[in-house]
């Protein structure tokens, strides 16, 4: 990550910051969070998952298809990095899955199964406070963070955890676990949405999460309405619409 520029990184962590606008759209906001952090190290995948209204853990955001089947293993597994980074408030770096099946016996295997070797969590949090956590998952050996990526990946998930705080801070303390609930019920929607879409267009699961987020940004919907829509009454999106 040596060669990120001064210019990209300024740019990513402005990007992450940027909460206080017309129409936050929280799911679209976690999703670019994932692939900014997946990006900026070159790695195969980022996950994301953050703490409902009872203080569980829930996956909300990733990269890719693949990662959120894993990330979704974890936590019906009770199991991996994620878990101990929340539990913690402590990062999980440079750890080699195939190494440690001790660690996470179920967990461990389904990751390097799923064609990752290396995985880094990293807590969400604000002083004592964490809502969750950042996954970083490799596809090669040796791909360790050094001494310089560790600090910058935990202060873009330092950054993302304040503009969500921030974002909410303003009204009442108790809106960002509503929020967050509302995101939640809303990803269900929108799983369903890929699921439908990629069966009619004949794409992968995940060209179809990008056409949806690519039709609701260049139509100026959020991505929920969008997600309902597919579901729902397809034939009403034009762009969506198979010829």
């Amino acid at each position: 990550m040596g060669t990120v520029s001064a210019d990209r990184l300024s740019a990513i962590f402005v990007e992450v910051a940027d909460t206080l606008v017309d129409e936050f759209d929280l799911l679209d906001f976690l999703h670019l969070l994932t692939d900014r952090a997946s990006s900026l190290v070159g790695a195969a995948a980022a996950g994301l998952m953050l703490a409902d209204e009872h203080g569980r853990l829930e996956f909300i955001a990733g990269s890719d298809e693949n990662v959120r089947l894993v990330e979704l293993f974890q936590l019906q597994n009770e199991q991996g990095p994620c878990l101990e980074a929340f539990r913690t408030g402590q990062s999980v770096i440079n750890v080699d899955l195939a190494a440690e099946t001790h660690r996470w016996p179920l967990f461990a295997p389904r990751a390097t199964a799923a064609g990752f070797r290396s995985v880094h969590a990293f807590p969400l949090r604000l002083r004592s406070q964490v809502i969750g956590a950042l996954n970083v998952f490799g596809d090669t050996t040796g791909g360790d963070f050094d001494d310089s990526d560790v600090p910058i990946m935990q202060s873009l998930a330092d950054v993302a955890t304040i503009g969500l705080m921030q974002e909410r801070a303003i009204r009442r303390s108790e809106a960002l676990t509503e929020q967050l609930q509302g995101a939640l019920n809303s990803r269900i929607v929108i799983e369903q949405a890929k699921g439908a879409l990629a069966q009619v267009q004949g794409v992968t699961v995940d060209e179809a999460f990008n056409r949806i987020r690519a039709y609701a940004r260049s139509n100026n919907r959020r991505l929920t309405e969008v997600a309902h829509l597919i579901v729902t009454d397809l034939p009403s999106l034009p762009g969506l619409t198979p010829r």
